[in-house]
């Protein structure tokens, strides 16, 4: 089961457009219908053994905090910056604007 649930986490993943994030939260709701999810989603997303082509750097925290990544917050950071979100100190800003839904 657990593994299905990364599947299905790593799928959605792959659906975020690039210059856009969403939240670990959102994951949560699209695939089990509640936002509770989100920590197990942010540890589905931690085990990404693909960061640089399932681009996991897109999730970031509700509150708009970049989160964690395998390879490093630095790296997080440049690689959302060189899409073009707008990242000050360690949170995304404008993140309802670039907010990517899955409805």
């Amino acid at each position: 089961m657990a593994g299905n649930f990364q599947v299905a986490v790593l799928n959605k993943v792959k659906q975020i457009p690039k210059g856009e994030v969403t939240t670990y939260g959102e994951i949560a709701r699209t695939i089990t219908g509640s936002v509770r999810a989100a920590r197990a989603v942010g540890q589905a997303v931690a085990k990404n053994p693909y960061p640089l082509i399932i681009p996991c750097h897109r999730v970031v925290r509700t509150i708009g905090d970049v989160g964690g990544y395998s390879l490093g917050m630095e790296t997080k950071i440049k690689l959302l910056r060189e899409e073009g979100v707008l990242i000050l100190g360690r949170k995304v800003r404008d993140l309802k604007e670039i907010l990517f839904r899955f409805e």
